[in-house]
């Protein structure tokens, strides 16, 4: 059976939800830091097996609760299973951590090339038997490594960036519902694209033809490229990241539209401020942020900063305008988002319509039991 921990009485939770607090367990076997746990309540009944980190208060998650092995034949039938679910389409999101079954693991499909991205110690440990099953199902694919610096330095492991055993190409273009979008491995956000906007980006923009656009925290300007495709008169991105900007400005050569773009590096903050003062308009405006509350203390202050943002961006549409609004922060629930919103309008002075509420692509999975998985939560407001 091998190590165990144990779980306090009357904490039972990880028999639903796959993590496991310091706070939850009441001793644990000698085992080292990444390795398998075998997981008992506080009688010593099996609740499933995990993969245990003494350094970080999120200590343990839970793989499975079927008494089998964690080993690569366990990962490559995990793998398969959630591979199985996706329809096979070139740009997609293969492994979505919790939400298939496979803690800390992230992994994308961008063409002919997989993205992997460790979030955990335990994951990392087991790179080679997830890039052995990953082949095993999809193909003898290049494989690069983008893992998130802040989330192994959580864990104490030393993040890879790069390919694994042989270079793939460094970049891909992509097609994405009618818009290309150039992906550089190893620079940038996420693995390469935020591919849980993947359909946010069409449906905001089915309506942009004739209509200027603002694409604030723009990033590689994607809502922006799918509105000038659409017919947009012109876009305005605001982003703050150098890196970011020039891959903005890279898209949107790549789809002809660059000279209906203006690319602004400033501060999303300040510029909504200016714009408002200069009188702009825009009938289409995209909010998407980066998280503001990373941990529920952060929460006030997120709520703050969602709140200016929306109400500025609501001055700013022409009657008739939309505006896309986003939070991707999972301690900023969809009630609260809304509230936000709602007292946003009132102090803007504006009567919006919502046309449509938004969340992550299919290919992100949420699962009731762990609300943590949806974290992506929109609306499309039209004013009236």
């Amino acid at each position: 059976m091998g190590p165990v921990l144990r779980l306090k009485r009357g904490h039972d939770r990880p028999r639903m939800h796959p993590w496991i607090f310091k706070g939850d367990v009441a001793d644990v076997g000698a085992v080292d830091p990444g390795d398998a746990v075998t997981i008992v309540d506080s009688l010593g009944h099996f609740v499933g097996r995990g993969l245990f980190n003494p350094r970080p208060a999120l200590c343990c998650r839970v793989l499975t609760r079927q008494d089998q092995a964690v080993d690569a034949a366990f990962l490559e039938a995990r793998l398969r299973e959630a591979i199985g679910r996706r329809r096979g389409e070139p740009l997609t999101r293969l492994v979505w951590s919790e939400g298939d079954g496979l803690p800390g693991l992230v992994v994308d499909r961008y063409g002919d090339v997989l993205a992997v991205q460790c979030l955990t110690l335990g994951m990392a440990k087991m790179r080679r038997a997830i890039v052995a099953g990953l082949r095993a199902t999809v193909g003898d694919l290049p494989v690069f490594n983008a893992d998130d610096a802040v989330s192994a330095a959580l864990e104490g492991f030393t993040p890879e960036r790069g390919w694994i055993d042989r270079p793939g190409s460094d970049e891909v273009v992509v097609d994405e519902d009618g818009a290309r979008l150039r992906v550089r491995f190893g620079v940038g956000q996420k693995t390469g694209l935020y591919l849980d906007q993947r359909l946010n980006h069409r449906l905001v923009t089915e309506g942009a033809a004739g209509r200027a656009v603002l694409d604030a925290f723009a990033y590689t300007a994607g809502f922006a490229c799918h509105a000038l495709v659409r017919g947009a008169t012109r876009a305005v991105c605001v982003e703050s990241s150098p890196d970011a900007l020039a891959g903005a400005r890279d898209n949107l050569a790549l789809n002809g539209v660059a000279d209906r773009a203006e690319l602004v590096s400033l501060n999303v903050f300040d510029e909504l401020r200016q714009l408002e003062r200069d009188g702009a308009r825009f009938g289409l405006i995209a909010l998407d942020p980066p998280p503001f509350a990373r941990s529920r203390t952060a929460v006030d202050a997120a709520a703050r900063g969602y709140k200016d943002i929306n109400l500025r961006a609501m001055r700013l549409l022409d009657a008739g305008g939309r505006l896309a609004t986003f939070s991707c922060s999972h301690h900023v629930s969809d009630a609260m988002f809304d509230d936000i919103c709602r007292d946003a309008a009132f102090d803007a002075g504006v009567t919006l319509r919502v046309l449509a509420r938004l969340t992550q692509a299919p290919d992100h999975p949420v699962l009731l039991t762990v609300p943590e998985t949806g974290y992506l939560k929109g609306l499309l407001l039209e004013a009236v």
